[in-house]
């Protein structure tokens, strides 16, 4: 088959575009970008000096200086910026950001995530919420997250940082300090329950 593309794409002079390609919309493929065989783009999704493997789907996001690894499912309104690698079989979802960042074979980054200077295992969940905060103030630092690993959602992941393979990492949890292999990690305050009081602060209505 020969590949689709719709006429308001738009594709710079010096892009690749590879066999049984489909964009769809009126997507954007610039500066020497390379779309591998069997890609589908959707909506209206930036490409700039990166490269989509083989049979890898796009929707609606912005990648930049990046590469994309074979049969990965990129967005909704997802930002690939600078120096991100993702091997195959990767799923980055809505609103999810990353950067100068590698993301292992299976790793999963559904949703509402920032993914920034780390080196992520394979089959590693990353749940909705998540933070890895690489900035001080002064520096940017590096977090590594070995394979297998969970980290739930709303966690803050505090670099320079390794969490060990098969580390379990609780929902709301800010992690600190470095893990073994297949510790659970939980760092939650325990809430204070006042019955009857909520009445002080809602608005009757």
């Amino acid at each position: 088959m020969k590949s689709k593309i719709n006429k308001l794409a738009h594709i710079e002079k010096g892009c690749k575009i590879g066999k049984n390609v489909v964009i769809h919309g009126s997507a954007n493929i610039l500066k020497n970008s390379t779309i591998e065989d069997g890609v589908e783009i959707f909506g209206e999704t930036y490409i700039i000096n990166s490269v989509i493997k083989r049979n890898s789907v796009v929707f609606s996001s912005v990648i930049e200086n990046s590469e994309v690894g074979e049969n990965n499912k990129i967005g909704p309104f997802a930002h690939l910026r600078p120096n991100t690698k993702t091997e195959n079989s990767v799923k980055i979802g809505s609103f999810v950001e990353t950067k100068n960042s590698v993301l292992g074979e299976g790793t999963k980054a559904a949703h509402l995530a920032y993914v920034g200077d780390a080196d992520i295992g394979k089959n590693v969940n990353i749940g909705c919420g998540v933070v890895f905060v690489n900035y001080d103030g002064k520096n940017k630092h590096r977090s590594k997250v070995g394979d297998d690993a969970f980290v739930g959602s709303n966690c803050n992941i505090i670099a320079p940082i390794e969490i060990q393979e098969k580390t379990y990492i609780c929902a709301g949890t800010t992690v600190t300090e470095n893990t073994n292999k297949e510790d659970f990690v939980i760092g939650r305050t325990k809430p204070t329950v006042k019955p009857k009081r909520a009445g002080k602060y809602l608005k009757e209505k």
